[in-house]
């Protein structure tokens, strides 16, 4: 079953157990994924595309909730971080640090990357083989960070 499949079933379910909150995040989430379905003129969205779908919406809640604390509406804040949780829910579990070093380290030693100058190659290559299993901002960093080691 694809992921875009089960979220469509989750809503329904939700809608059947008159869930509210759950239902209304999921049919903006569906909202979401059809939008890209119509740009694309796409019949059905590769998980790939849907958890990229998945992760902007997390990002977008993630700023949010820092906006909302700074301005003092922690009532807002606890709303988008409830919805977070359940976005999250869809998500690929995050890789371990070691698992990201490990194949950072790999795909540098592959690509005969030697400065930060090679940065911007090594990053396509990582993020294209993690497939959504780490946060960008995290790879970027680590990345980065051993790429000026050299």
């Amino acid at each position: 079953m694809s992921l875009e499949d089960k979220i469509g079933q989750d809503y329904v379910s939700a809608m059947k157990a008159r869930d509210s909150f759950l239902s209304s995040v999921l049919s903006f989430l569906r909202a979401q994924i059809k939008n890209v379905k119509v740009d694309r003129r796409l019949e059905a969205l590769p998980d790939e595309e849907v958890i990229a779908v998945i992760k902007k919406q997390a990002k977008q809640r993630q700023d949010s909730i820092s906006q909302f604390k700074s301005g003092g509406r922690t009532d807002l804040a606890e709303k988008e971080e409830k919805e977070l949780v359940i976005l999250k829910s869809y998500l690929p579990p995050e890789m371990s640090p070691e698992q990201l070093k490990m194949i950072i380290d790999e795909i540098i030693s592959s690509s005969n990357a030697t400065s930060i100058k090679d940065m911007g190659r090594v990053m396509k290559d990582v993020l294209a083989r993690l497939a959504g299993q780490a946060d960008n901002q995290t790879v970027s960093a680590r990345v980065k960070e051993r790429l000026s080691q050299m």
